[in-house]
């Protein structure tokens, strides 16, 4: 889990990086919750995500956002964290060029940057949104949404109401040629406190999924 340092728009971005096994290795970037929560690369979601990524044979970065640890800059209201993960992602595809497929993870603050990414980056096949933060920013700029994904929520959590996130998920399985996936874990709240194994079961299940050969969603 080797320690980078890559340009961002505002400066240096800390991070870590788990290089390809193979050449044409698939990409898949974490995105981490909001720093003046105490959001960093560091967040105990990101770092499961991060590995299960790495396990199954992906380039996997996870950063630091601008003025977060080592991280240059300050932060921006989630127009410059934007700017960032644009950046990490041309950093990871420098690396590994030939990468066939990218997904994008993000936690709370960290989905909502994933997401608005998609909109960026047709390269992103696959995205995981954990406990995004549906009733606090709006998602209507997924007109469409490019890609299809699954989000993962707290049934307890009461930062963001889950019903929130529901009306978003009715919404997006509106739209033609993708496919949306929503599970809700009982139990547990925005921040999985005790239910991270739980959450953890979905998202490999959903991985499982989406990687098989025979996976009808491209």
């Amino acid at each position: 889990m080797p320690s980078v340092i890559f340009p961002g728009p505002e400066g240096r971005l800390e991070g870590r990086f788990s290089p390809g096994p193979r050449p044409r290795a698939p990409v898949a970037m974490i995105l981490h919750p909001h720093p003046h929560g105490g959001g960093t690369m560091n967040d105990r979601i990101v770092q499961r995500l991060y590995k299960t990524f790495v396990d199954r044979g992906f380039a996997v970065l996870r950063f630091n956002f601008r003025g977060v640890g080592r991280s240059q800059g300050s932060f921006d209201n989630g127009v410059g964290e934007l700017s960032d993960a644009a950046s990490a992602l041309d950093w990871v595809q420098s690396v590994h060029p030939e990468a066939q497929t990218t997904w994008v993870a993000g936690v709370s603050f960290g989905a909502l940057i994933g997401m608005q990414l998609l909109m960026r980056r047709p390269e992103v096949r696959g995205f995981i949104s954990v406990s995004a933060p549906a009733n606090m920013y709006d998602f209507t700029f997924l007109a469409p949404c490019p890609a299809s994904g699954i989000f993962v929520h707290g049934a307890q959590d009461t930062v963001v109401q889950p019903s929130s996130v529901g009306k978003l998920v009715e919404k997006l399985r509106t739209q033609k040629h993708i496919t949306i996936h929503h599970d809700e874990i009982p139990r547990a709240n925005h921040f999985f406190e005790h239910e991270l194994e739980d959450m953890m079961l979905s998202v490999d299940k959903y991985l499982d999924f989406r990687l098989s050969p025979d996976c009808p969603i491209r």
